[in-house]
């Protein structure tokens, strides 16, 4: 595993993984209370190997984005999905890459592995304890807006009811968008085309395509990629892409909401992109053993494919 201290760069745009584990994260909780015989290979490690060292210690899907704009000399950081393990995500990872802030974040779908971080936002967020700070811009679709609402009525309340104290909590600035991949948004300088899959037949979630000189695209929750959504990211049709970063829950068979490897690679072969790294694994997933399996099959097929892992640093350029 490369050296974590070369992925530290202030200089230039990069995509700073900060979970590629699935909604139970990894270790499985179950695999450490009630062991197999013999015990899990990949969750007896989190008792033996620090997280940090450890790429099979997977949270909850999330990246940053941290963007370098040249002519401002300045960056900007934009934070896709805020789950259950936002807060260990930024001890960890945002002390290592000298994070200081976010300044957007774009939500996937309101399922818990994607927002039940959110209240944890005012711990990157400047500190006022009568909540006089600048909001953090948030983007979502409907859907998530309405359902967040509900989960987290005091995050959305605009005015105190009388009578109601003052407390701190996270200070978001709502904004809906649409699940058309013809209607981009901008969020901190970049703009997102809105990426409609299937999350399950009864559900869609959002991928998101942005850059300029790279071509990025993010699905991190899907069963199935709608013919018009694919269109937009095949190198047959729109051109290819330069990263596709990609569910896949199972190694083997397939799940009814999540792709699983087959159908994984499956869609990488389809889209052709330079180049795969794939997110969203259980503890099936050996990341040394399985990332040895993909560089034979990278060979074979010639699509550069492997897991990422928390942490993991990719310099680009955006714009």
């Amino acid at each position: 595993m490369e050296s974590q201290k070369n992925n530290i760069c202030n200089n230039g745009s990069a995509l700073i993984f900060l979970g590629t584990g699935c909604s139970s994260a990894v270790p499985n909780v179950r695999c450490l209370l009630q062991p197999s015989d013999p015990p899990c290979s990949v969750c007896s490690q989190a008792l033996s190997v620090p997280p940090n060292q450890n790429p099979n210690y997977r949270c909850n899907t999330s990246l940053v984005i941290d963007h370098y704009s040249e002519s401002d000399n300045a960056h900007s950081y934009i934070l896709i999905d805020v789950g259950k393990t936002f807060r260990e995500q930024v001890l960890r990872w945002f002390t290592l890459h000298n994070i200081p802030r976010i300044d957007s974040i774009i939500l996937t779908h309101e399922h818990a592995d994607a927002v039940l971080g959110l209240d944890d936002i005012r711990a990157v967020q400047p500190y006022s304890p009568i909540n006089d700070i600048d909001p953090t811009p948030i983007y979502l679709s409907h859907h998530a807006m309405d359902s967040i609402a509900e989960k987290f009525p005091y995050l959305v309340q605009k005015q105190l009811k009388p009578g109601q104290e003052i407390r701190r909590v996270a200070q978001l600035d709502w904004h809906i968008i649409e699940e058309d991949h013809q209607r981009p948004f901008v969020a901190s300088g970049i703009q997102f085309v809105p990426l409609p899959v299937m999350h399950g037949e009864d559900y869609i979630s959002l991928g998101f395509l942005f850059g300029e000189k790279c071509r990025v695209a993010y699905i991190s929750d899907v069963s199935r990629i709608p013919s018009s959504t694919e269109h937009v990211i095949s190198k047959a049709s729109a051109g290819q892409l330069d990263i596709l970063i990609l569910d896949t829950l199972y190694k083997n068979g397939s799940h009814n909401t999540h792709f699983c490897l087959p159908q994984t690679l499956e869609t990488v072969k389809r889209l052709c992109p330079k180049r795969a790294l794939l997110i969203g694994m259980t503890h099936e997933f050996d990341h040394y053993k399985d990332n040895d399996f993909l560089t034979e099959w990278s060979q074979r097929e010639g699509i550069p494919v492997q897991l990422a892992r928390d942490g993991l640093r990719i310099p680009v350029e955006l714009s």
